[in-house]
């Protein structure tokens, strides 16, 4: 079964006199520990069927399932919790808060879980000792590289132990060093069967994934496998929870 299972989706967008339509049946299936890159120009609708995707948005039509669960037509409560028992999300701004710590940005999803502050604390060190940053728990996101923000932005979207990251343009503020450095670091996490999803513009970036889904007019116009590039970077660790 399909960890991600999308049937005939569209979207349309109510724009005045004129709709518009960003996704115009859309079927596609994501295997679980599978990577995927979704390209496309602008407004060929790869933000829009990500923004699905993460249970932040609704198709007007069509099925979208989750780990077997139909979320399509879910309450907005309801895609709540399924966005915090299965998704992880990453963004190309890291959105991290200014004046708060590596761990305490880690430790916020778990906050809105209600999860106790001690088992907050250890599984925020754990995420961060996984993506490398170890030595840099209690630095604030100024006293951080880029990379390294992206990286507590990864360690952050890791803590609720999802099943997806979806990552939306996770390199688009990296130099090609750094780009290769996370891309290398996704890749760990899909061959520890975490499923990665993202959107990108860029080819070099989706050579990096098993699968290369181009989008165009809200349409898929070409989804091909390929053996993805080899990222070198810092390797993952396994650390227990």
């Amino acid at each position: 079964m399909a960890l991600i299972e999308v049937s005939d989706l569209t979207k349309t967008y109510d724009a005045g006199d004129v709709p518009v339509h960003a996704l115009r049946g859309v079927t596609l299936s994501i295997a679980a520990g599978e990577s995927a890159a979704i390209m496309g120009s602008s407004g060929s609708g790869k933000s829009t069927l990500m923004n699905i995707l993460g249970c932040l948005d609704r198709p007007t039509s069509g099925s979208y399932r989750l780990n077997g669960i139909p979320v399509a037509s879910m309450t907005r409560s309801e895609l709540a919790e399924v966005r915090g028992r299965f998704l992880g999300f990453v963004f190309q701004s890291f959105n991290l808060l200014a004046r708060t710590s590596a761990i305490d940005n880690v430790e916020l999803p778990l906050v809105y879980a209600g999860v106790s502050g001690r088992a907050r604390r250890r599984r925020a060190e754990a995420a961060l000792v996984r993506v490398g940053l170890a030595d840099r728990m209690e630095h604030l996101p100024n006293q951080l590289s880029g990379g390294q923000q992206q990286r507590v932005a990864i360690a952050r979207a890791l803590v609720s132990e999802p099943k997806v990251i979806l990552a939306d343009e996770p390199t688009g503020n990296l130099d090609s060093q750094t780009s290769a450095e996370i891309m290398a670091l996704f890749q760990e996490l899909v061959g520890a069967g975490i499923t990665v999803v993202l959107v990108t513009h860029e080819a070099d970036i989706a050579g990096y994934a098993a699968r290369v889904i181009e989008m165009r007019d809200g349409r898929v116009v070409a989804d091909r496998r390929q053996v993805p590039a080899v990222a070198l970077g810092h390797q993952v660790e396994e650390v227990s929870a």
